[in-house]
């Protein structure tokens, strides 16, 4: 006699869309020059809201460098990423409209 008995229960699994993390989740962040669009603690905020870690310098650790818009010229903390990005370190340089676009998702996402 087979005592094997086939499982029937169903399994409910969440919607996917709602477990997608946001791509600041977990990583470090560095801002640089001053943003047009908000004050850099009001940005800091926005990036904590979104599960990012706020670091004041540029450091092996940092996953983002975000410039704002009333920079002037190239800082040391864009230098000081460029140069470890040719060292093979994975850090993005993207630009405020970027940066309001990622934080924008923040937003939109469905509360569970």
């Amino acid at each position: 006699m087979n005592n094997n008995k086939v499982n029937t229960e169903i399994i409910q699994l969440s919607n996917p869309s709602q477990c997608i993390k946001h791509p600041f989740y977990h990583k470090q962040i560095v801002f640089t020059g001053a943003l047009s669009t908000m004050t850099r603690s009001e940005a800091a905020k926005r990036v904590r809201a979104c599960g990012g870690i706020m670091q004041g310098a540029v450091t092996q650790d940092t996953d983002f460098l975000i410039l704002g818009d009333k920079r002037r010229g190239i800082s040391t903390k864009q230098l000081k990423a460029e140069k470890l990005m040719s060292l093979g370190l994975d850090i993005q340089i993207i630009i405020e409209d970027d940066f309001i676009w990622l934080i924008s998702m923040q937003e939109e996402q469905p509360q569970i």
